[in-house]
């Protein structure tokens, strides 16, 4: 049975805008860059945790056809694919201080939730992200 997840993929419209974003702003490690001649495999992971890796991808072969990457980029850019994933930090009010300080676009302010802190961005591409301070779990 599967114990882990190692990697997941984001799609993105540009690597270099994606690598800016993620590792410039976001403080995301590069953790592969190879070129495999059909695809570039970029990915990157949370600083110190090397076990879980997020693959930059550019929608195209060799994982689906010119239309069908065509279809992925227009949702995409309209944010219409969803939460892509969720970063868990341990102050989110000053996580979004310093992110808007770096020129991260917010869609919502740190907002108390009942599981916690949580505000909400958008990368470049239109992937939606959350930051979230989870509460802390009562002791025992």
């Amino acid at each position: 049975m599967p114990n882990a997840i190692s990697h997941h993929s984001i799609f993105v419209l540009d690597q270099e805008e994606a690598l800016d974003f993620y590792v410039g702003k976001l403080g995301f490690e590069v953790s592969a860059d190879v070129d495999m001649g059909n695809m570039r495999w970029l990915t990157v992971n949370v600083p110190g945790d090397g076990d879980r890796h997020m693959l930059l991808e550019r929608p195209g072969p060799p994982g689906m056809d010119d239309a069908a990457a065509e279809q992925v980029r227009d949702l995409l850019t309209k944010g219409a694919t969803g939460l892509a994933f969720v970063l868990r930090t341990d102050d989110c009010r000053k996580t979004y201080e310093e992110l808007v300080a770096k020129g991260v676009e917010f869609t919502s302010e740190p907002v108390e939730q009942f599981y916690g802190v949580d505000c909400g961005l958008r990368d470049p591409f239109g992937n939606h992200i959350r930051v979230v301070q989870p509460t802390p779990e009562p002791a025992q």
